[in-house]
């Protein structure tokens, strides 16, 4: 057997229906759409969620809740990741988080938590920072600078 000789197993593939191609074809004149009608003409798409004029699912159900458009979303990163990868005396920011693959995607900046244990002098920029987090990083000798 040979990449070359290779062919899909009988039965797998079908022809393509070609319609509107005569009667002998068994698809011709009205190339199987039937006779007259909203889908037989050209051109037609349906409104997309369409019951065949049933009250649609999406309007059936009852709508809860709204959406917040002013809502930031922050990057997490925690203690215990800054500890493994960060040299002591290190300045820790967006770039170098970034760099170090903590912190990937889109966000409105970065929430340090204060999951792990530190024992490294850092200063660290973030936008945010939790209670313990603060408390630890400052325990162990660094800074913590929020930016915005």
């Amino acid at each position: 057997m040979e990449l070359s000789n290779l062919k899909p197993k009988k039965g797998a593939r079908h022809a393509k229906k070609r319609v509107g191609r005569g009667p002998g074809s068994g698809h011709g004149k009205t190339a199987a759409r039937g006779e007259k009608g909203q889908k037989s003409r050209s051109g037609f798409s349906r409104m997309r969620g369409f019951e065949g004029g049933q009250m649609p699912l999406h309007r059936r159900l009852p709508k809860r809740g709204f959406t917040n458009i002013f809502k930031k979303e922050h990057a997490v990163v925690n203690l215990a990741d800054l500890e493994r990868v960060f040299e002591n005396g290190a300045t820790v920011d967006e770039a170098a988080m970034r760099k170090a693959g903590l912190v990937k995607g889109r966000n409105d900046g970065i929430k340090v938590l204060g999951q792990g244990e530190l024992s490294k002098k850092l200063t660290v920029h973030a936008a945010k920072f939790s209670a313990s987090a603060r408390k630890q990083i400052e325990a162990a000798g660094g800074s913590c600078q929020e930016i915005s």
